[in-house]
């Protein structure tokens, strides 16, 4: 049965609305409870990691329950409306916290974050779920998933590019209230987009049995292939790198940088970072893809945001940092390659399912892609903590209690920021290169020959 276009926009829109949240909170907790609040980072980064972890791990049990729900509306579009009204409720508290301190503000925010981490699984999990179950045409499965992604990503680069100027203008100098009312606004245009989906939407074959997929069955699955293995230990080390450059870009703006304008030139960076990421997925790669395997253009990518990173820490140690014309060089180079990889990561485990069930006689589809959620958490967990711990380290002091008054920083504390920024990522990529250079097998022609041998099988069963 042919899925229209109203439908189509209707999972797009759905997608910019929670990747908007979900952005949100990776990028901005961190700074609003440390520097804003006063919490100290190594806390903050500890909970996260927990939070983000207990996430990962509850994904199979909500697959669970959602596979057991049988309605008149569905069974995916009820838990995702349900878990959208529940977590927008979530994330304003998050962002609107009561005059508290101490212990009872950390207690505050262990508990607020873990509840807004299971109410976006509640509304996550159901939302990918449902694309089986809303269309039987292959093409429409495969439109949505790429809508469904390149939407979030339109999502994300909204709050990168827009949060600190909206919460500067929103709070008129106070950024504590700046957030608190730019969350209301972000949780009722994800109730709105969610609310769209949920009656532009019907779901066609919820009669199907829905696949559940338990921590056990991602591993051993994983173990059986050695490509999805590969795929997945190199998406990990990409993301951490991103999410640490994410979570700590905002610091070095605002206290290396520095100056009454400095929202300004964030914003700045982060528009010109978020097109490059968008001009990389929809322009740069198809022309890309033109004259090179999938596998060269992988490892490019990886290579140029190495070279970006590395730009970007010879800028800063030469004395450049202050000049935003040179520092948006290697923004464009780390977020344009990033924007590439991240397609074609989805792009080789793709071609690891195939790669499995030649190997194995199974097809374990939906493991192998529920593992990738379970391992971008993952890797955001690892990043935010790691993220607290070097903060703390390197003993920068927050803006709390300071009246809004930017609080300068040591040289040291500046140079160690730079370094943090700049040397994990690097680390952590140089890791990927070699994992992916060394392991990964699956060339465009060897994907093709694998295609060929399973409809040949196919065929002949």
């Amino acid at each position: 049965m042919k899925f229209g276009k109203k439908e189509m926009s209707a999972f797009g829109f759905g997608a910019i609305g929670k990747d908007m949240v979900y952005a949100l909170s990776a990028s901005f907790v961190m700074y609003y409870y440390q520097d804003i609040l006063g919490i100290s980072a190594a806390f903050v980064g500890t909970i996260l990691m927990i939070a983000r972890v207990f996430d990962a791990v509850n994904d199979p049990f909500m697959g669970v329950v959602v596979a057991k729900t049988n309605t008149k509306w569905g069974r995916f579009r009820p838990w995702v409306l349900l878990g959208t009204v529940l977590n927008a409720i979530v994330l304003v508290y998050m962002f609107n916290v009561p005059e508290l301190a101490g212990s009872a503000l950390k207690t505050y925010f262990s508990i607020i974050y873990i509840l807004w981490g299971v109410t976006y699984t509640m509304m996550d999990i159901p939302y990918w779920s449902m694309i089986p179950a809303v269309t039987d045409n292959a093409k429409d499965r495969e439109n949505m998933s790429v809508i469904g992604r390149t939407c979030a990503g339109v999502g994300n680069a909204l709050i990168t590019i827009g949060t600190v100027m909206a919460v500067a203008m929103l709070g008129k100098g106070n950024e504590r209230a700046g957030f608190g009312k730019f969350a209301i606004i972000v949780a009722v245009i994800f109730v709105i987009a969610e609310a769209v989906l949920f009656f532009c939407i019907k779901e066609r074959k919820s009669e199907e049995k829905m696949e559940t997929v338990s921590i056990p069955e991602m591993f051993r699955s994983l173990f059986n292939n050695d490509q999805a293995m590969v795929t997945v230990i190199t998406i990990v080390l990409i993301n951490t790198a991103l999410y640490i450059t994410s979570n700590l870009i905002i610091y070095f703006f605002k206290y290396d940088i520095g100056g009454a304008g400095w929202s300004g030139t964030y914003t700045l960076f982060s528009s010109v970072g978020g097109a490059s990421q968008i001009l990389g997925m929809m322009i740069v790669y198809p022309l890309l893809r033109k004259k090179f395997g999938n596998t060269q253009i992988f490892r490019l990518c990886l290579i140029s945001a190495i070279a970006g990173y590395g730009l970007l820490l010879a800028v800063c140690l030469l004395g450049f940092a202050h000049n935003i014309a040179i520092i948006l060089i290697p923004g464009i180079l780390v977020f344009l390659s990033n924007g590439i990889l991240t397609v074609l990561t989805t792009v080789f485990l793709s071609a690891s399912v195939d790669y499995g069930e030649l190997k194995t006689g199974h097809r374990e589809e939906s493991v192998i892609f529920s593992m990738q959620t379970f391992v971008v958490k993952l890797a955001s967990g690892v990043a935010v903590f790691l993220t607290g711990i070097g903060i703390s380290m390197i003993g920068l002091v927050g803006n709390a209690d300071t009246e809004g008054e930017i609080v300068a920083q040591s040289a040291s504390t500046l140079m160690g920021l730079r370094l943090l920024m700049t040397l994990i990522p690097i680390a952590g990529l140089i890791a990927a290169f070699f994992v992916f250079k060394n392991k990964f097998i699956l060339s465009d022609e060897k994907s093709e020959e694998i295609a060929a041998e399973l409809k040949a099988r196919r065929e002949e069963a």
